[in-house]
């Protein structure tokens, strides 16, 4: 059981693996923590956006939309590998998932296959947004993609978790195919290499 750090700490963190950060608004204080706690913390969870345009993709992730309130994650990854906080705290970006998956989270072992969405996520998960379209098709710069893994590198050395506390969006909830473009296991890969 890990309480989530500090939103102070989080950040000294991220910059401490050298990754470039935005701090948007009083990202600090921004949650959701009203509907319901954040805590304890299990893992990253990494997710696409499905937009296009930096600005407009760190707005939309921490308002929301109509049907999603935000923020809809802690950090926004934007494709020049800057991390955008947008908020902390319980945010809106895991939702409903599988039990067993989050027991294998916890365990730090393979991940069952996702066929249920019985558990909050919201509550368990650090959450980043990284923007990409999402197709298949839309690249992933590697300055992207290092940040992404600096991210999770920090967050898991922190907690004291292996790159097996980083799980996708779609290995999460069914149905769900983020992040696309790059396979998990190569980005675990990339972390554990990070974190020797």
């Amino acid at each position: 059981m890990a309480s989530p750090m500090s939103a102070g700490r989080f950040l000294d963190r991220i910059r401490d693996e050298g990754v470039r950060v935005v701090e948007v608004g009083d990202w600090e204080h921004h949650n959701r923590n009203h509907k319901g706690p954040w805590g304890p913390v299990h893992g990253v969870m990494i997710h696409h956006t499905v937009t296009s345009g930096s600005a407009f993709t760190v707005g939309l992730c921490r308002e929301g939309h109509d049907a999603l309130p935000g923020p809809l994650c802690h950090g926004v990854i934007t494709k020049d590998g800057v991390v955008h906080l947008v908020g902390y705290g319980r945010a809106n970006h895991a939702g409903l998932g599988d039990d067993d998956v989050l027991r294998a989270v916890i365990a730090e072992r393979a991940l069952p296959h996702d066929n249920e969405a019985n558990t909050d996520g919201n509550r368990h998960f650090y959450g980043f947004e990284c923007e990409n379209l999402g197709d298949g098709e839309d690249p992933w710069p590697e300055v992207q993609l290092d940040a992404i893994a600096k991210v999770s590198a920090a967050i898991c050395r922190f907690h004291g978790w292996t790159e097996r506390s980083v799980i996708g969006h779609l290995e999460w909830q069914p149905g769900k195919v983020d992040p696309r473009g790059f396979t998990m296991s190569s980005l675990r890969a990339r972390v554990r290499e990070l974190l020797k």
